[in-house]
């Protein structure tokens, strides 16, 4: 264990900052799973609803160090991939 006073601090900020990225990290995984569930239940509208909440979670999870920039522009661009699949309402007119 740390003795000396700045890896003593360094311990505490280490345990703060983990917190933190567990929490962003949750927040893009719950908004994520909505944006599925909306895919699933072919619900375009509340799909594209929810990937516009999901996607500038993302996107700041990854300016501020959690996700790599690579990886938060692959799950946006997956998002988005499934939400473009399901067909749109305004066809059937």
């Amino acid at each position: 264990m740390a003795t000396h006073k700045s890896a003593i601090k360094r311990n505490r900020q280490n345990a703060k900052r983990q917190l933190i990225n567990q929490m962003r990290r949750t927040r893009i995984k719950t908004l994520t799973k909505e944006v599925l569930a909306a895919v699933e239940t072919g619900d375009r509208e509340a799909a594209e609803s929810a990937l516009g909440k999901a996607a500038p979670v993302i996107q700041r999870a990854a300016s501020r160090g959690t996700l790599h920039r690579n990886t938060a522009s692959r799950k946006i661009s997956r998002l988005t991939k499934r939400v473009n699949t399901i067909p749109s309402e305004a066809s059937d007119e």
